[in-house]
This record gives structure tokens, sequence and C-alpha cells, in this order.
């Protein structure tokens, strides 16, 4: 055969062979060995953990339950269906209803357009502009 055709394995006697696969295998062996430490660590360790004793009952402050049935103390009195007693009735109600809602959206459109601030805004604007336009 041909020198350079030979491995280098093959030149070792056959204890250095041995000797190097077992020092591959040792290493793998301590890998799986450390492997199996952290997977047993792992399990091992608890994975419920019970809530704490229930105390032997829940404090009420006394201010908060009578401040609580205040609260709720005029759902408990009888009251009517609050049905209409006629058409006529009904349509009052929704045109005062109307005429509410009409004053205060007419309230909020007289306060945007009487704004003070926004009358300075477009008259220190007009200042601007007529200034841009002398100085052009």
């Amino acid at each position: 055969q041909d020198p350079g055709s030979r491995s280098p394995a093959s030149d070792c006697p056959k204890s250095r062979r041995q000797e190097a696969m077992a020092r591959a295998r040792s290493g793998t062996t301590l890998v799986l060995c450390a492997c199996a430490a952290v997977a047993a660590y792992l399990f091992s360790a608890a994975t419920f953990v019970a809530a704490p004793a229930a105390r032997a009952g829940v404090e009420v402050d006394g201010r908060v339950l009578a401040s609580t049935f205040a609260g709720l103390s005029p759902l408990a009195v009888m009251q009517p269906a609050g049905a209409y007693d006629s058409v006529v009735a009904m349509l009052q109600s929704w045109l005062v209803g109307g005429i509410v809602l009409v004053l205060i959206y007419g309230a909020a459109f007289v306060a945007s357009i009487a704004n003070p601030l926004t009358k300075r805004r477009e008259e220190v604007k007009s200042q601007v502009d007529a200034e841009r336009k002398g100085a052009k």
C-alpha cells in the first residue's frame, strides 16, 4: 500500500486506540451524568405548593357594611313600573328631553365660538399673516 493512504489510527498500537476511545467515552459519560443529575434535581423539586391555611373568618368593617346597606336601601323600596298613562304624556316627555338636549348642545356650541383664547389666537394669526405679507 501507499504510505500516504494509511490512517494515523492504524499506525498506533491497539492499546493507544483503546485509551483514546476510553477518554472520549469518559467525557461523554461525564456529560450524561451531569445531565442526569440536573434532570433528577428538577424532577425532585416541589411542583405543587399548598395554599396557606384559611383563617377562622373574614373580618368586615361595620362602616363598610353600613354604607353598603345605605346605598342599596333605595332598591328595597317597591316602586311602580313607571309606565306612561297616555301617549300624550310620553310625547311630552320626549319633547322636554329633546329641548334639554338642544339647549345643552347649543350652550356647548356658543362656548366654543365665544372662547376668548380662540379669538385671541385668530387675532394673533391675522397679525402674523399681515406682517409676513408686509415683509415680502
